[in-house]
């Protein structure tokens, strides 16, 4: 874990979602354990997500990519219950750490690893 050196106040964490579903976005229970734990040790929270269409979507159910679009920002709403901002709007100076909850959606929605690779 990243932890400050600051010695006063709460530390101010910005955590990035990659949308909603371990296939296509961000691991649901990764992502509401690591919400979960912040509060309970009083962390300043702030959710952020990037504000553009994912890779693809997947039918979770099956495991097939579905013909249709979604949008990381508002997918990611979901478990930030809509208290979320887009990514753009992250300045990482204003935080003491970062925190990208796994899924598939950090190789495919915050990066090109799932297309180009290492």
């Amino acid at each position: 874990a990243v932890v400050s050196t600051q010695s006063t106040g709460a530390r101010k964490v910005a955590v990035i979602l990659s949308g909603c579903g371990v296939y296509d976005g961000a691991e649901i229970h990764e992502s509401s354990a690591v919400l979960t734990h912040l509060s309970r040790a009083g962390a300043e929270v702030s959710i952020f997500a990037p504000d553009k269409d994912q890779m693809h979507v997947v039918d979770h159910t099956a495991g097939s990519e579905m013909p249709e679009t979604r949008n990381v920002l508002k997918e990611s709403a979901r478990i930030a219950r809509g208290k979320i901002a887009a990514l753009d709007g992250l300045s990482a100076t204003d935080f003491d750490a970062l925190i990208i909850p796994g899924g598939f959606g950090a190789a495919k929605n915050l990066s090109n690893f799932a297309t180009a690779g290492p």
